[in-house]
């Protein structure tokens, strides 16, 4: 039979095991990644962070992982729960802590069970099932599920949804000229203002990987990063430390674009990738400048894409001003498993009239996409996310 073990720290698995099972090396799963958030000080049980992951062994072997943590509160998961806790408590009972297998602070679809083969995938959910009430655990849930997790989850897990805004590199595409090609009078004009305003300013991109990207230009973007969270009276969870780790510890997976004027950095944003997708991440500045976030979030990362052969390009959770930029509507997945049967039924109902409304916001948003008639990639779908 498989063992079941429980991790308060990943350093306790071994990396060549763990990246095994991380399906197209996925950077957001990767050991060094998630590893790195423990080690430098990223993960603060004070905000709701405890890590707690799940194993199934076989003979010594490691044959299913789930990155998993104990939350005291629903900070940087970016699927909201508010109100499921306020159900809750409306019926006296604790909504926290619970279980949740995800990437902390990170809303970007991908593998959350790894295993060898979906069986492994269900034993190991079998087992945090079982374990969660002994634990104190009320619930667990499983955010940004990709496609080829989605299939381990039954019916006893209540199914959510949501809208993020991703570019899709059409087959027809091969510079940016091309993709500015396939916009509509209206948005390639707008579009192409805002590139010169950024040029007339005298301001300049470089595009760095990882191995450029350490030392100062990370320290810049950790600068820029910890400014915008700022000035939104937010908590910038990421330390130094962390970005300086990604420099060290996959580099090939790192981008960042660092807009400099006059030989001094103005604003950045930082990405990561892997081989079929930019993921775009941080972004701040300092003071304003006109077109630059534009500029330097989303243009910079669709030329980069299309001169690296990219076929997608994932900017970040929410922001329907990625639409007129040419990201698509794009439907997320979650599954939760709640431990209290009294509150299910009402939050299945809950759940069917919110997938319900994102249905009919994402196609809303869709028909106002940016491209003229038939030049343009057709909105997301889970085969075109495998």
């Amino acid at each position: 039979m498989p063992q079941f073990r429980l991790h308060a720290s990943l350093a306790g698995i071994p990396a060549a095991a763990w990246d095994a099972l991380n399906r197209g090396g996925h950077p957001f799963t990767r050991h060094a990644f998630l590893e790195g958030l423990e080690r430098h000080g990223c993960l603060d049980p004070a905000h709701g962070w405890s890590p707690l992951h799940a194993t199934l062994w076989e003979g010594g072997e490691l044959v299913a992982a789930a990155p998993a943590y104990v939350k005291g509160n629903s900070h940087g998961e970016f699927v909201f729960d508010r109100a499921w806790a306020e159900a809750y408590a409306r019926h006296g009972l604790a909504y926290y802590p619970k279980w949740l297998i995800g990437v902390p602070y990170t809303p970007v679809t991908g593998p959350r069970l790894l295993a060898v083969d979906d069986a492994a995938k269900q034993a190991l959910l079998a087992a945090m099932r079982e374990a969660a009430p002994r634990l104190g655990l009320h619930s667990i849930h499983a955010n940004f599920l990709d496609a080829e997790d989605l299939t381990a989850f039954d019916d006893d897990w209540l199914a959510r949804e949501d809208v993020q805004f991703h570019w899709q590199r059409h087959p027809d595409w091969r510079h940016f000229d091309d993709f500015l090609a396939a916009l509509d009078h209206k948005h390639r004009k707008n579009l192409k203002a805002d590139r010169r305003k950024v040029e007339q300013a005298g301001i300049r991109l470089r595009l760095l990987d990882g191995r450029a990207a350490a030392g100062a230009p990370m320290a810049a973007m950790h600068g820029f990063y910890a400014a915008t969270f700022a000035g939104k009276w937010n908590h910038a969870a990421l330390t130094p430390a962390f970005f300086q780790h990604l420099c060290t510890a996959m580099p090939e997976t790192v981008l960042l674009a660092l807009a400099e004027r006059a030989g001094e950095a103005v604003a950045g944003a930082l990405f990561l990738h892997s081989p079929g997708t930019l993921y775009g991440r941080y972004w701040g500045a300092h003071g304003f400048h006109p077109g630059l976030h534009f500029e330097t979030c989303y243009h910079q990362g669709i030329a980069w894409c299309l001169g690296q052969g990219r076929k997608r390009f994932e900017p970040g959770a929410q922001g329907e001003h990625k639409l007129a930029r040419g990201f698509l509507p794009a439907t997320t997945h979650s599954r939760h498993w709640l431990a209290e049967p009294r509150v299910r039924p009402a939050l299945a109902r809950w759940c069917a009239a919110e997938r319900e409304a994102v249905a009919r916001y994402r196609a809303e948003a869709a028909a106002h996409g940016p491209f003229r008639q038939g030049s343009g990639p057709s909105p997301a779908t889970e085969e075109t996310r495998r």
